[in-house]
């Protein structure tokens, strides 16, 4: 698809300006605390030398991973027009047969995007406000407390929608890339020797100097790409010529002035404290950096969280995450999105990452972790993109990836030497995440198996109607939810059984969700005439779409299909899942984990919005 086709999307200056908000909103903040981390990690007052070798090994990180791999290739790598790990693992997998090992990466891979979303508010927000200790010491014991009232307030403004909020974002974005873009320039004309970074044997010397310690400082120096694979996931709202834009002409000439500043002021005061970030500033213009900073870190914040409840719901739809309810909270953008229990989850697991490392210095060991690996499982899921959906020879798709899999896997295994530090805590978080995921998915698979096995023959079911069979129609229309896709589900042949009796005109709806972001409206319904009667409804939406039942319907209608929308009856099973006596489906703990989703599943009334006085819910026990 060609970039900007679809209907959602804005276009022009106008989006490159709105992805500076929504896009570059963690990656922009990154030099808060990432040259603090990495000075930190190097054993504090480098030397003139070594800040250069530092200063180049952020360069070429920012060049190669950002400019190159995510700008040039990742971003290629598009399911008709969206993003995203499991986009991306949806477009490979369904070119390689549903590759097992393919699925794995990629879903575990968005696992951690959730741990990744948790630690990104924290990190952010105290490093935001911690420079007010650049000014005065007194305000140092309110930091804390100052940052987890802001965090909170994040968390419970979520209700609310961020549409309105949303359209200020680019343009403070702006401001404080020009603001940290200046304070970086003071300070390369001081030091104009910084500009020597750009070569990059600078880096090499500063890793060939300090052997074993020089892996260490990459854990730090990977701070500055955190926040890079937003990139990739918000491709399909804003599309890829804006974003790139975006980065080209702003965001990375804001990054290298503003490192390359740090650099030179530490190579002008060798014996200097503190944050690097904030000492850049006049005295008194602190405290506004402060709070023009604290208001970026807000909202970096947003757009992780608005990332991780986008997320949800492409893992709902591609069968992947229990049904949650979800609340659309803009009758004008489509990514303004609301999902409780997300919200909840991560608002906890934040303000507790807040509360339990209290600083950015020490929240800095625990970042990381997770997003080089999602980094990692990236570049693997792009060679299969290069081989099977581009048609590369083997020798470019190793030759290209192999460059990228040299820099993951350094920073991926520099960062697992985090995880005493603390870098245990995403990766675990996105373990218990991928395992929810994997065990819904077999769940619900052994569900649909076990309702087949019960299931009458079709054909039996349909002569036994067509001959009377002692079935009564009833005047009006009902209905029936089908999970397996046929045209008579389970919980029709229950209803007739137990009722004796059948509506005039009957529907069978299976809803699927496909591997594509969005089904074309003209395909969006397939309407069968089984019998006098009773019609098929195949109805489909992409796995970023909002499932509109009623509209759907409306095509069949179109099609032949006789319902009356104002008068119909839905009904839908709500199985209660025990154990079986003779042929256990699923094992142990997953049966009771996928026992407690598949009960507190949302209803399918609130997942399609359909109207609850006209929904009927049926329940049994099926053992599993």
């Amino acid at each position: 698809m060609p970039d900007g086709t679809t209907a959602h999307r804005t276009s022009g200056t106008k989006a490159a300006l709105a992805a500076l908000g929504i896009v570059y909103g963690d990656l922009g903040t990154s030099p808060l605390y990432t040259y603090q981390a990495i000075v930190g990690a190097a054993g504090g007052h480098p030397s003139a030398a070594d800040a250069l070798g530092l200063l180049s090994l952020v360069v070429w990180t920012l060049i190669v991973t950002i400019s190159v791999k995510y700008c040039v290739f990742v971003m290629r790598a598009d399911n008709h027009g969206e993003g995203g790990t499991l986009a991306l693992m949806a477009l490979v997998s369904s070119r390689m047969n549903r590759s097992g090992l393919l699925i794995i990466m990629g879903l575990f891979g968005a696992a951690l995007i959730y741990g990744d979303g948790i630690i990104t508010p924290a990190i952010s927000v105290l490093s935001a406000l911690e420079g007010v200790n650049v000014v005065t010491d007194a305000l140092k014991p309110y930091v804390l407390p100052a940052s987890l009232a802001i965090l909170l307030g994040l968390f419970l403004v979520q209700p609310r929608g961020t549409a309105n909020i949303g359209r200020v974002f680019g343009p403070i974005m702006l401001l404080w890339f020009v603001t940290i873009a200046v304070l970086g320039l003071f300070g390369v004309i001081r030091q104009p020797i910084v500009v020597t970074a750009i070569n990059p044997l600078q880096g090499l010397g500063f890793l060939t100097r300090h052997g074993w310690q020089s892996f260490v400082v990459l854990g730090g120096v990977f701070l500055a790409i955190t926040g890079g694979e937003a990139l990739y996931a918000d491709m399909g709202h804003f599309g890829r010529t804006p974003i790139r834009s975006s980065w080209y002409w702003i965001v990375l000439p804001a990054l290298l002035l503003s490192y390359a500043g740090q650099t030179a002021l530490l190579i002008e005061t060798p014996s200097l404290t503190g944050n690097p970030f904030f000492k850049l500033a006049p005295s008194g213009t602190v405290i506004p950096l402060v709070v023009l900073a604290t208001v970026a870190t807000i909202i970096a914040s947003q757009a992780i969280i608005t990332g991780a409840f986008s997320l949800t719901r492409q893992a709902m739809q591609l069968g992947w995450f229990p049904g949650l309810m979800i609340r659309q909270t803009s009758d004008e953008e489509y990514g303004q999105i609301y999902v409780p229990f997300i919200n909840w989850m991560m608002m906890l697991g934040t303000l507790g990452v807040a509360a339990a490392f209290g600083s950015s210095d020490r929240l800095a060991g625990a970042y990381g972790t997770a997003v080089s690996t999602t980094m990692l499982l990236t570049t693997a899921l792009l060679y299969n993109a290069m081989r099977d959906v581009w048609r590369w020879p083997m020798a470019s798709a190793v030759f290209a990836t192999g460059v990228f899999l040299l820099v993951d896997i350094a920073f991926f295994a520099a960062n697992l030497l985090k995880v005493r530090e603390g870098g245990w805590f995403p990766l675990l978080f996105g373990a218990l995440v991928f395992m929810v995921m994997t065990t819904w998915h077999k769940g619900v698979a052994a569900v649909r198996r076990k309702q087949a096995e019960d299931d009458e023959s079709t054909a039996a079911f349909l002569a036994k109607v067509n001959q009377g069979g002692g079935i009564a129609r009833v005047p009006g229309t009902a209905v029936f939810f089908s999970r397996g896709g046929t045209a008579v589900p389970r919980q029709l042949l229950r209803h007739v059984a137990q009722f004796k009796a059948l509506h005039e005109s009957v529907v069978t709806l299976t809803v699927g969700f496909d591997e594509i972001p969005r089904v074309p409206v003209t395909e969006r319904a397939v309407t069968e005439h089984v019998i006098d009667g009773l019609w098929h409804v195949k109805v489909r939406f992409g796995f970023v779409e909002v499932p509109n039942l009623t509209l759907a319907l409306a095509h069949a209608r179109d099609q032949g299909c006789q319902i009356d929308l104002d008068d119909a009856l839905y009904f839908a099973e709500h199985d209660q899942v025990v154990r079986s006596k003779t042929r256990p489906r699923l094992w142990g703990w997953r049966r009771i984990l996928f026992g407690f989703m598949y009960r507190n599943a949302v209803r399918t009334p609130d997942r399609f919005d359909l109207p609850a006085d006209r929904f009927i819910e049926i329940s049994r026990q099926i053992e599993l």
